[in-house]
């Protein structure tokens, strides 16, 4: 009988999954594979949570497949010599999979084509499965890429998302071929403790709660530091437990100023991820260079490691990053906070505060974090580079009643607005009364000074 094989990479689901129903509708046989890949770890995806959530969605993706008369095949090693090998042991004709936009994304899927060619075999490629359009759908006139969101968003709302494909009622897959054993969170070490459970059937409880109960007040709340009022599917949106096509026709259909913001909200990854596949480079490098010199040295040292552990004294700051260790995720407002903090305040490499985030964060995506860094720090997409977010009137727009600094900063829970929000304006024994909690590591003026000057802004 004809085979196809299936390689699934950051698309982890059945539903909408159109290499999946290509695979299916040309062949009588279809191998689901994963290859974990030793490459992909060393450049940095191997971080605790991510590996979990991994395995959660390996483990529910495999549970999906049996329960549709299959088996997802797992292997371990270079992602090209183990497809080979499937098609060798299986006779497959062909393999498919989804298009991704990083340049170790790019590189693997040309070695690959070469390699099946060369053992004449064909490789199909499927566009719009990781984002909601394909990066190159939408360009300007003169450029192969948007570099400003807003003219790309204008153009994005008016293309047509393809429609939703059913997931597959069988999955016949070819007895006998190996598959190594699947991972498991419980053999990982160092996970953040609140880390949620990943895997496509959770993650679409998660969307149909977000749509009933969350969605239609998300204009007005999506910074609401406290209320926690975002949808935090971005998790599930990094391996593919979610389609973001059929996330951004569910939450059309829901109509309202919410599904609007959020919609706004899902065309921003898919500008960040056409940025980086025009640009591959802006994974580790400036996209508009400032010719910033970074801050170094044991001053810039230490500050650094307050910041990682939540104590340089501003507490929206602490209270985000102490989140962040705690759940592998963090509320998009405070990110914001931290990165512009990290940057502009104590005037330290936007790449230090990018590793920092994907060594922690469930959702670290390469073109979403890196670009959102380099935005927040000026040398990426932002028409305003050189903005400087002040976290303490940040802190009191956002967190008025400083309920989300007491939920992260248990040191300062005694405190009531304003001062749970500058503590340090206590005096004589109210402040000895909260000494366990550090006085800030930089006066804000001094630190905008500082920026401004770097910059070139006297």
């Amino acid at each position: 009988m004809t085979v196809s094989v299936v390689l699934f990479t950051r698309d982890l689901r059945l539903h909408d999954h159109p290499p999946l129903r290509a695979a299916l509708s040309g062949a009588r046989g279809v191998v689901p594979l994963f290859v974990r890949d030793r490459a992909v770890d060393a450049a940095g995806f191997a971080a605790p949570n991510r590996l979990a959530h991994l395995a959660d969605c390996l483990r529910d993706l495999d549970a999906g497949l049996r329960g549709r008369g299959g088996a997802l095949v797992h292997r371990v090693g270079e992602t090209v010599a183990e497809v080979c090998a499937v098609a060798d042991e299986t006779g497959a004709d062909e393999v498919h999979m989804a298009a991704d936009v990083s340049a170790h994304a790019h590189r693997r899927e040309e070695r690959l084509r070469s390699a099946l060619a060369a053992d004449g075999r064909r490789l199909h490629v499927h566009d719009a499965v990781t984002t909601v359009l394909a990066p190159g759908a939408v360009t300007p006139a003169a450029s192969d890429h948007y570099a400003v969101f807003t003219p790309y968003f204008r153009r994005w709302s008016r293309e047509r998302v393809r429609d939703v494909l059913a997931a597959p009622r069988a999955v016949p897959v070819p007895e006998g071929v190996r598959s190594a054993p699947l991972p498991s969170r419980d053999e990982l070490t160092g996970l953040s403790p609140g880390l949620p459970e990943g895997g496509e059937t959770p993650a679409r409880a998660r969307l149909a709660a977000w749509l009933r109960s969350g969605l239609e007040q998300y204009a007005d709340r999506h910074d609401d530091l406290p209320g926690d009022a975002t949808s935090r599917l971005s998790p599930d949106l990094h391996l593919g437990a979610l389609s973001p096509v059929e996330v951004v026709h569910r939450a059309r259909r829901a109509g309202g100023a919410g599904a609007e913001a959020f919609v706004r909200q899902m065309a921003w990854r898919d500008f960040h991820h056409q940025v980086l596949a025009a640009r591959p480079h802006a994974a580790r490098d400036d996209y508009r260079t400032r010719h910033d010199r970074w801050r170094e040295g044991p001053g810039a040292r230490r500050d650094i490691e307050a910041w990682k552990r939540g104590r340089t004294g501003y507490p929206v700051v602490d209270a985000a990053m102490r989140q962040l260790r705690h759940e592998g995720w963090m509320h998009n407002r405070a990110r914001l906070l931290a990165a512009s903090f990290l940057t502009k305040t104590l005037y330290v490499d936007w790449r230090v505060g990018a590793r920092h985030f994907l060594e922690l964060l469930v959702d670290g995506d390469v073109a979403d974090n890196q670009l959102n860094w380099q935005w927040v720090a000026g040398t990426g997409t932002d028409t305003r580079p050189n903005r400087v977010l002040n976290p303490t009137a940040q802190a009191r727009r956002f967190d008025p009643d400083g309920a989300y600094v007491r939920r992260w900063v248990p040191e300062l829970a005694g405190l009531a607005a304003p001062f749970v929000h500058e503590p340090w304006k206590l005096r004589g024994k109210e402040r000895a009364a909260y000494d366990a909690y550090p006085d800030p590591v930089v006066d804000l003026a001094e630190g905008l000074d500082r920026f401004k000057h770097a910059r070139g802004r006297d």
